[in-house]
């Protein structure tokens, strides 16, 4: 990424310049501000640097000592990170204790520390460059900056040569002076986080440096990047980017089906049809209800659990569609109402899918489960009533089918406690339990495990057992509430966005318990500039920053698995998504085909056990090495979710990507085009 070097201005210009840049360097030692107006200054969207020499305040004040003006380069570094700055630049030459308040502060607001050297009469020997380096790592450098005066093309070589030896990410090398030049455009090439270019008619401010539009030309040439400014256009003059994600199906698909069970009318607000959604209206209606759109409100009138079970045992059999988030949850239903035989029949990718678990779960429960050609699959037939006990099984095979069972259990006429080891999903079963406790359903739970779970304060990564206990006799009542946004739509745009441009998303929440939220996690671990006002459900901004490799493990959200590998492709060095086994009984093997879409596209990646590992570029890199990733016909599988990171994924394609199925995303989104197409167009010129 390029980052403008703003300087010598008041903060009114300071402010007027950031409009039209990427990110941008503010240096304070020049750009007089009082702690009102860096707030204000450095609180802005766009990724900036936090810069103040000691040696220029001095300068131009002789009458400042050194303990003076350390203090005020200390005061205003760390009013920037606490205002938002994503970087503060300290120089290696800077008092100990000063860098050591100002790395601590960088370290509580989640800034980035970068420690720079500058020798402004030349360039020295291999091992001194290697040794401030290391020098600048050692005292809190995340990113290290190593600038240099060439006086020889010998010099510019010496420092670019410092990329083959540390880690591209990291660091920031290059030269100043006339020699020096293209240098500033090279470390990009070698994979720099990003480079510095002075304001379009302004002088540099230092020897060398390019024109920001120049700069913009070299590396990007006419590409334009979505849902913000072409550089050196005002915000003014483009259209909005705020798009609104349709709703959660993990939501609206319980929701839908507890209105289903009420006697009564239940109203769903903000409701999004799609195919997933739609079988499941139809579900409903095949236990009774009756089902009307008001708006986007969803209607549903249930008749209660005597017309469902007068329904259910009528037919029969019920169709779940391509669902196997539905399939699971009527199951455990199906048999709570009618003790069969009743069928449960699909359609498309579903009938290739296998419930792994399901018929030895069922079977604790008093209920047989067969499935077509002796598998557990649809058509599968059901019989036997289910009956509450005291029972315990492995959460292996994932938790839908648990979620069936808390939906399914309390309508027993007896109580019933079962033990849940080695959970996996565990946000999805908690998404069940908020739902029906909207629908007056109350559960009670238990997270247990061993020491780390006690160490972590909880947390679901390291529950080893859920014991849950379930109260029979609870009848559900109707419900007024919204349906959330969906997070595993909605990371698709989010990662558009971090990548190639800007996104503002609406409708979501996150204060959530979906899983695939931590999508925000991954992305701010990545580098990601994100952004949210109004509280938990305002607005959602993300815009380019530049993008380093992270760790994640992705067990509890397999859906983000295609679109994070997408997102590791563009974040400079070696990514870890672990999770991969997760991802073999999905509407696609997830796991094989993310990795095929991968390597077909030219990126390094791998599966070793169960990490999927990424070795990903900066799309700055990828362009200046004609590495960005390959056109072309790809699979999808028909998995919608494969279909939507390919989409994406075009956007950094050196010629179109055609996935061989768009109507797959039908299936969770079918306006996601809509949507896509609507995010790439923000950013222009209105006609």
């Amino acid at each position: 990424m390029i980052c403008t070097t703003i300087h010598n201005r008041s903060a009114e210009e300071a402010l007027r310049l950031l409009s039209g840049c990427e990110m941008a360097e503010i240096r304070l030692d020049s750009c007089p501000m009082p702690a009102a107006e860096i707030q204000e200054c450095f609180s802005s969207d766009v990724p900036l640097v936090a810069t103040c020499r000691m040696a220029s305040l001095m300068e131009a004040d002789p009458s400042l000592t050194e303990a003076a003006a350390a203090g005020i380069c200390e005061e205003r570094l760390i009013k920037a990170a606490v205002s938002g700055a994503r970087y503060v630049d300290v120089e290696i030459e800077a008092p100990k204790q000063m860098s050591k308040r100002i790395a601590l502060a960088a370290r509580e607001n989640g800034t980035v520390m970068i420690r720079s050297y500058h020798d402004f009469s030349g360039t020295g020997s291999m091992e001194e460059l290697k040794d401030m380096v290391a020098k600048c790592r050692y005292h809190d450098g995340e990113i290290v900056k190593v600038v240099t005066t060439a006086l020889s093309e010998d010099d510019v070589r010496r420092v670019l040569s410092l990329y083959d030896i540390f880690e591209p990410s990291g660091l920031i090398a290059f030269c100043m002076g006339e020699y020096g030049r293209e240098s500033r455009l090279g470390c990009l090439r070698l994979g720099a986080p990003f480079t510095y270019a002075a304001p379009d008619g302004s002088p540099a401010a230092a020897p060398g440096q390019w024109p920001a539009g120049e700069m913009h030309r070299a590396v990007y040439g006419t590409r334009r990047f979505i849902g913000y400014p072409q550089h050196g256009v005002s915000a003014s003059d483009t259209q909005a980017s705020s798009i609104r994600v349709p709703s959660s199906k993990s939501f609206t698909q319980r929701a839908i089906i507890a209105a289903a069970l009420c006697n009564g009318e239940s109203r769903l607000r903000h409701y999004s049809p799609c195919g997933d959604n739609e079988s499941a209206v139809a579900a409903a209606r095949s236990l009774g209800a009756e089902i009307t759109l008001d708006g986007d409100t969803l209607v549903v009138k249930g008749g209660g659990l005597e017309k469902a079970r007068a329904c259910i045992g009528a037919t029969g059999t019920l169709h779940v569609g391509e669902s196997g988030l539905l399939t699971r949850l009527m199951l455990p239903i199906v048999s709570s109402l009618v003790p069969g035989p009743v069928s449960l029949t699909g359609e498309k990718t579903l009938s290739a899918r296998i419930l792994s678990g399901a018929d030895e779960i069922m079977g604790k429960f008093g209920v047989a489960v067969s499935g077509s050609g002796g598998e557990c699959r649809v058509p599968l037939k059901i019989e036997g009533r289910l009956t509450p006990c005291r029972t315990e099984f492995s959460g292996a095979s994932g938790s839908q089918l648990i979620s069936g069972l808390l939906m399914a259990l309390p309508l027993a006429e007896k109580n019933s406690s079962f033990t849940v080891h080695d959970p996996v999903s565990i946000p999805y079963m908690f998404i069940t339990v908020d739902i029906l406790k909207k629908f007056g359903i109350r559960i009670s739970d238990e997270l247990l495990g061993g020491d780390d779970f006690m160490l972590s304060e909880g947390s679901w990564d390291f529950c080893s057992d859920i014991l849950f206990k379930v109260k029979g006799g609870q009848r559900y009542r109707p419900a007024e509430f919204d349906l959330e946004g969906d997070w595993s739509t909605a990371a698709n745009f989010l990662v558009a966005g971090a990548v190639f441009g800007r996104a503002v998303l609406s409708g979501l929440d996150t204060g959530s318990i979906q899983a695939d939220l931590s999508i925000m996690d991954i992305l701010m671990d990545a580098g990601a500039s994100l952004s949210q006002y109004d509280g938990n459900d305002g607005d959602i901004a993300v815009q380019r920053s530049p993008l380093r490799s992270f760790t994640t493990d992705a067990s509890q959200c397999p859906d983000l698995f295609p679109i994070v590998s997408v997102l590791a492709a563009f974040c400079q060095g070696t990514s870890m998504i672990s999770g991969v086994r997760r991802l073999a009984h999905k509407e696609s093997d997830r796991g094989k085909a993310i990795l095929g879409m991968l390597l077909q596209m030219g990126v390094a990646a791998r599966i070793e056990e169960d990490t999927l590992i990424v070795e990903g570029q900066s799309l700055a890199q990828r362009i200046l090495t004609g590495r960005l990733l390959k056109g072309g016909k790809y699979d999808t599988y028909h998995d919608h979710r494969m279909a939507m990171a390919l989409t994406v994924a075009s956007l950094g394609a050196e010629s179109p990507i055609e996935p061989d199925d768009r109507q797959c995303v039908a299936k969770s989104c079918p306006m996601f085009f809509e949507l896509f197409d609507k995010l790439c167009r923000a950013g222009c010129k209105p006609e």
